[in-house]
């Protein structure tokens, strides 16, 4: 009977376990979707979509919309941009998985100001999280 108890004790501590490391993995998940930000105009052919824990929570406490100019922003995002797909190609910044892919962005279209506003916090973010920076 001790026995019994024991074995449906240590049975009960494991499901205790492992429901609590799947509450665990649902919330990061939800986390990460709660974190992705996309953004998509099907008439100019372009999506951007940031995957990063925190990152809304981060852009919550920056300046809000409307402070810099959309002109300000282009400008910032394009040089950010090129220094960015720079690291991308070189094989300095290879190892450390940072600069995955580059960045096609045009400083001759119009992407709008959601579209600048969110990059450009990004590269903030990016900068702050990673210790980078893109000067």
């Amino acid at each position: 009977m001790k026995n019994i108890i024991a074995i449906l004790s240590i049975a009960l501590m494991i499901a205790a376990c492992s429901g609590t490391q799947k509450a665990s993995e649902q919330t990061a998940s939800t986390q990460q979707k709660n974190d992705t930000i996309r953004i998509a105009n099907d008439s100019l052919e372009y999506e951007i979509i940031i995957i990063e824990p925190g990152f809304n929570s981060w852009l919550v406490s920056q300046r809000p919309r409307g402070y810099y100019s959309q002109s300000y922003l282009e400008q910032r995002n394009w040089r950010y941009v090129v220094i960015y797909n720079n690291r991308v190609l070189s094989s300095r910044y290879a190892a450390s998985g940072l600069y995955p892919q580059q960045i096609d962005y045009q400083p001759n279209i119009d992407y709008g100001y959601e579209v600048n506003y969110l990059l450009y916090n990004y590269f903030l973010f990016f900068q702050q999280e990673y210790n980078q920076n893109l000067r």
